[in-house]
């Protein structure tokens, strides 16, 4: 890291660089280990964080509703396609931060700033080693007919999945996306219901021999106990897909200086203290999630997953195909 950013972050954490005021924050982040994140920041800055949660879209149709006399300084939400919604909504700002240009990957931003990424999750594949010999090694394999009525998938209302398929599109075309789509309709074990730790649970009763999860709800499995999933892990085995091609896809959680920010200033501070050291190891270490900076230490619970090679695909032009993955869904009938 250049010793100026270095500085900066060590000068934000160490709270020599105490500020006044306040900073109000609309997060659809549903996770209790983030409180850390904020009484850390409060403590190092002096700042107050003032918290609205809730449902991701709810939170944006809010800032939309509220225009320029929203007080929202930060929005945080998970997945690309929020993100995108987000700025498209024009409810986001370009940031100029030399701290969050060095530290965040720059695939891993919007490419007018107006959002970061500051943890990752990779959608991948996990089987039931006791009933799969051969598992899926690529997405492509999920479409494979030698798989029909195997697999466990969420509905394409999921932003996961949307996000997914648009990265599916941008690297190989929508026609070959939407015979991809199709594929994996035929070959699923049953409609498509349920979150991600309900895909693990489906291996476990019996239900599919193949799902598809983000890590970090069976990484929480092996942290702690997930009712239906842990005292099974041992029969599931994961297969980070790709591994010989792009590598496996990647959905961030991430956030952005709200358009009418009246803290501007301390907007900027907050998404900077994020993306410091501290702040990305306890998304690992408190939400089993991969950071987004390079190098950082990892929670036991995620290493324990394994190396692997992330798909490195720009996130903005992904962003750019999510409306045509919604349409993809649509036109192959995946509920």
């Amino acid at each position: 890291m250049h010793k100026p950013i270095a500085a900066a972050l060590a000068a934000l954490i160490a709270g020599s660089a105490a500020a006044e005021g306040e900073l109000n924050l609309y997060s659809s982040r549903h996770y209790d280990t983030d409180e850390r994140l904020y009484t850390d920041f409060e403590e190092a800055t002096g700042i107050t964080i003032n918290r609205i949660e809730g449902n991701a879209d709810e939170l944006i149709a809010r800032m939309e509703a509220e225009g320029a006399n929203s007080p929202a300084d930060v929005l945080l939400t998970v997945d690309t396609s929020r993100l995108a919604r987000a700025k498209d909504a024009g409810i986001l700002q370009p940031v100029e931060s030399e701290v969050l240009e060095e530290r965040i990957p720059s695939n891993l931003q919007d490419e007018d700033n107006q959002w970061f990424g500051l943890s990752q999750r990779g959608r991948i594949i996990f089987y039931d080693k006791n009933e799969v010999s051969e598992p899926p090694q690529t997405y492509a394999d999920l479409a494979d007919p030698r798989y029909k009525g195997m697999v466990c998938i969420r509905s394409s209302s999921n932003t996961y999945n949307q996000t997914l398929l648009a990265s599916i599109v941008t690297h190989d075309g929508e026609e070959a996306a939407r015979d991809w789509a199709a594929g994996v309709v035929e070959n699923m074990a049953r409609d498509p219901q349920g979150g991600d730790t309900d895909q693990l649970r489906g291996i476990v009763s019996g239900e599919c021999d193949i799902a598809v999860s983000n890590t970090y709800y069976f990484a929480r499995a092996i942290r702690t106990d997930v009712k239906g999933v842990s005292e099974s892990r041992d029969m599931i085995g994961w297969v980070f897909p790709n591994q010989d091609g792009r590598g496996a896809h990647m959905n961030l959680s991430g956030g952005g200086v709200a358009a009418h920010a009246p803290n501007r200033e301390n907007a900027v501070k907050f998404l900077e203290y994020l993306a410091s050291d501290q702040a990305q190891v306890y998304f690992s270490a408190g939400n089993d999630e991969f950071p987004a900076v390079e190098g950082v230490e990892l929670a036991d619970s995620v290493d324990a997953l394994g190396t692997f090679k992330a798909d490195e695909v720009d996130l903005s032009e992904v962003a750019e195909n999510i409306p045509t993955a919604q349409k993809i869904f649509n036109e192959v009938g995946w509920r």
